[in-house]
């Protein structure tokens, strides 16, 4: 009996890593705004078969897409007194695990995808090979923030597809709003390793121009958020409670910016993980109140 429960306890023991590792729990990034596209959508709830769908796929894709960055990093990460101990570069974990999470999850999201409808399941390569690109881009441009803001910001119109079996310009514009709102928070969270980038030739924002103007570029992608919420609202019917909760991004975004100076990157965290998740969670709360009206 001992040794029949071992390897199933050292499997449990290395998916609870797995998943410490790829931080699970900041799913809740984007999968708010997978279900805010998918209410517009629908002009109310979608069928509850969809919505779970949609949640599976989203956690199959994002939980697949963080594993292979981990994979694709290792190297990078060892080197990077930030991120030495995560898990792979520690030792806790093995390649070949890893690999067949990110296995087991990206076959989660293209069953998700084919039990949604035929526009899903199609485009769902081309929605894996984004994500999964991300990985590569520091290697070589600085628009690697906006190739991860792309990554997330699938979402949207993703979630529109998966309700309608079309796409429309309302969720492309959501969809190029999440695309500069992660991309401004990506260059903030860079700043971290801007000494680290620059020794090891990665191309990142903050590398190139140095803290202070890649905090101008942050803010400026962050007002563009903003304007791109509400362009979405002119071809969308929507109400006061999405205009309120635009209200609520930009408040937000504008206190996440008060947090950080180019002398002074200690509440990087805090803007990176408690004021973005504030954002997403209390937008898809505003579109949920708003479509219920």
């Amino acid at each position: 009996m001992t040794t029949a429960a071992s390897p199933i306890r050292r499997g449990w023991r290395a998916l609870r890593v797995i998943l410490e590792m790829i931080k699970f729990e900041h799913t809740v990034f984007a999968l708010p705004f997978a279900l805010i596209g998918a209410v517009l959508a629908a002009d109310g709830w979608p069928e509850a078969r969809v919505v779970l769908w949609i949640v599976l796929a989203m956690v199959g894709a994002r939980s697949s897409a963080m594993a292979f960055n981990r994979l694709v990093d290792i190297d990078y990460d060892r080197g990077n007194p930030r991120t030495a101990m995560r898990a792979l570069p520690a030792g806790m974990l093995r390649a070949p695990q890893v690999w067949a999470f990110v296995l087991a999850m990206t076959a989660l999201f293209f069953v998700a995808a084919a039990q949604l409808n035929t526009l899903a399941l199609v485009l769902s390569p081309v929605a894996l090979a984004a994500i999964w690109g991300y990985s590569y881009a520091k290697r070589f441009t600085q628009l690697a923030h906006l190739l991860l803001g792309l990554a997330i910001g699938i979402a949207p119109s993703g979630a529109w597809i998966a309700v309608t079996g079309s796409l429309a310009w309302a969720p492309v514009l959501l969809s190029a709003a999440v695309m500069c709102w992660v991309g401004g928070f990506d260059v903030i969270y860079a700043c971290q390793d801007i000494d680290f980038d620059r020794a090891r030739g990665l191309h990142s924002v903050p590398a190139r121009l140095g803290v202070a103007d890649a905090l101008h570029i942050s803010a400026a992608l962050h007002v563009a958020t903003v304007a791109l919420l509400l362009a979405a609202a002119a071809l969308q019917p929507v109400g006061g409670w999405y205009h309120a909760g635009v209200a609520l991004t930009a408040l937000l975004l504008a206190y996440e910016h008060s947090l950080i100076s180019p002398g002074d990157l200690s509440n990087v965290n805090a803007a990176f993980f408690t004021v973005n998740g504030m954002i997403s969670v209390g937008l898809a709360v505003c579109v949920v109140l708003d479509v219920a009206r």
